[in-house]
């Protein structure tokens, strides 16, 4: 290993080793062999050294043989170990095995040129009629020479995270999305080693139907949700079932072996809300009865079971910054914070007298934002779950009170948030409840905003209305430029891509649509 970072050395061996280890977790033994003799470089890797060693001290020989046949081991002690083992047949009257493994095996011929005195005291305690411990074991016990002989090997061998050469390529692959070399989401060829290349797009609204996702007739998804790096549009259905899609085909993705295997990830009751870690790698599922779930998305695993997470039907999920905790809401009148760790509620935000419909945290982690249908917006302290702020955003323009659908972190200020109530019209606040800026469709009937979502740069604000309309606003105009219908029936959804100019939106029609610019 060189000295300086810009001059990292590799190894050609542990190259090899790396190939090696692939071949053996995919059964190519030829090609193992084959592989190591030409390089004469040898693996000597076991899966667990506790069960290896564990294996010698107890004289499970079968479980050590097959294992020892993949490492090279210096002769001596190679030699101790089939030593021991003669001597542990013979002592247990299997005389033909221990002859087996005396006269048939390349360490015994070995031994036999070499040590021919001490091969044939091997031979001569195999033809008495009776095994006498101290003579075989010479002063020494069974048990002690397992142990020195584990020991010994032991010192050879390592144990090494399975599937190496993989983790390494999506190592590699995540440094260069990080990097903003490799765009998340593009299609890579990791043969040739290139990515379709795209420019950061300038933030447009879309207008044209990419694709269309039609579920079951007797499904429909609840809610839609983009990954943070862009690789993946995930849904939550009214039957259980979270599906993970490829938004570019518009088809599930198979690449993603438990879809392949229609092992997906699921509750027992309907899906209501989704939602990733910022890093991508995990999903946070909240179901009608009060269940939460977290899991891996690269193998469908469930991490952590949230069985009374809430009283009733959860709402929806956000996880923190660091991915540790879980702020979830219900329609139980609560907010609560989970640990994934421990499994258990940490904080109650108790306050609101209706469904609490959504939740985010504040940029800084230090708030919680809280919509209801009793419309209210609340703002907590996240450690002590005081509340601090509580405000009604403007009500609709025909009179009366609007339920609070969503809160949003507005991209061009922290202090601000995009807040969706069920009227005519969407408001930028600041936490203290000012309308700092306000955007409204101009209906005062049967257009009220179900849904929303914010731009990734906070160019752009858009909702769906009970219309069935999408409503995209201009920051920067502060006018509707664009409104076209994008379903037959009732919206339930909308969901923006983190750098693209796509849009996702679902609705009881039992479809989820994809908008491109």
């Amino acid at each position: 290993m060189a000295s300086s970072a810009s001059a990292l050395e590799i190894e050609a061996g542990d190259v090899v080793k790396i190939m090696l280890q692939f071949c053996k977790e995919n059964s190519l033994h030829q090609t193992f062999q084959t592989l190591q003799n030409e390089c004469q470089v040898s693996l000597n890797t076991v899966d667990s050294m506790d069960t290896f060693i564990a294996d010698i001290n107890a004289g499970r020989w079968d479980a050590v043989l097959p294992q020892v046949a993949q490492l090279k081991l210096p002769r001596k002690k190679l030699e101790d170990l089939y030593e021991q083992i003669v001597l542990e047949m013979a002592e247990l009257r299997e005389l033909d095995t221990a002859r087996a493994i005396l006269r048939q095996t390349q360490v015994m011929g070995v031994m036999k040129q070499e040590e021919p005195e001490r091969y044939l005291r091997l031979e001569h305690l195999l033809v008495r009629t009776y095994f006498e411990p101290n003579e075989a074991y010479q002063e020494s016990t069974k048990e002690k020479r397992r142990a020195q002989i584990a020991q010994a090997i032991a010192s050879e061998v390592s144990v090494v995270p399975p599937a190496r050469l993989m983790a390494l390529i999506t190592q590699a692959l995540k440094w260069q999305q990080h990097q903003g070399l490799l765009p998340p989401g593009t299609q890579f060829d990791l043969f040739r080693g290139t990515a379709a290349m795209k420019q950061d797009e300038e933030e447009a609204y879309p207008t044209t139907l990419s694709h269309q996702i039609k579920f079951g007739k007797k499904t429909h998804p609840e809610c839609a949700r983009f990954s943070p790096d862009g690789q993946y549009l995930v849904s939550s259905s009214v039957d259980g079932i979270i599906e993970v899609w490829d938004y570019i085909s518009g088809k599930l993705k198979k690449d993603l072996q438990y879809q392949a295997d229609e092992s997906f990830m699921m509750h027992e009751e309907a899906v209501l809300c989704v939602d990733f870690s910022r890093d991508s790698e995990s999903l946070a599922s909240g179901s009608m009865d009060g269940k939460i779930k977290a899991w891996r998305i690269r193998t469908g695993q469930c991490l952590r079971r949230l069985e009374r997470a809430h009283t009733k039907a959860v709402t929806s999920v956000t996880f923190s910054r660091d991915g540790s905790q879980i702020l979830s809401t219900s329609f139980d009148t609560t907010a609560r914070i989970h640990g994934l760790k421990s499994g258990k509620m940490l904080k109650e935000f108790r306050g609101h007298t209706s469904c609490v419909n959504c939740a985010i945290f504040s940029t800084d982690g230090t708030r919680v934002i809280t919509a209801s249908s009793d419309y209210f917006v609340k703002v907590w302290d996240s450690k002590t779950a005081d509340c601090l702020q509580s405000f009604k955003p403007p009500p609709p323009l025909r009179g009366g009170e609007a339920s609070v659908n969503s809160v949003h972190l507005f991209p061009k200020n922290s202090d601000h948030i995009v807040v969706c109530n069920k009227t005519s019209s969407i408001n930028i606040m600041t936490l203290q409840g000012q309308v700092v800026k306000s955007f409204s469709s101009g209906k005062q009937e049967g257009g009220d905003f179900v849904a929303a979502s914010v731009s990734p740069k906070g160019d752009w604000i858009y909702c769906v209305g009970e219309d069935m309309k999408l409503y995209c606003f201009s920051l920067q105009s502060g006018k509707l430029e664009h409104l076209m219908k994008v379903h037959e029936q009732d919206v339930i959804g909308i969901a923006h891509h983190p750098h693209r100019n796509l849009l996702a939106t679902y609705a009881v029609d039992c479809t989820m649509k994809i908008w491109k610019a």
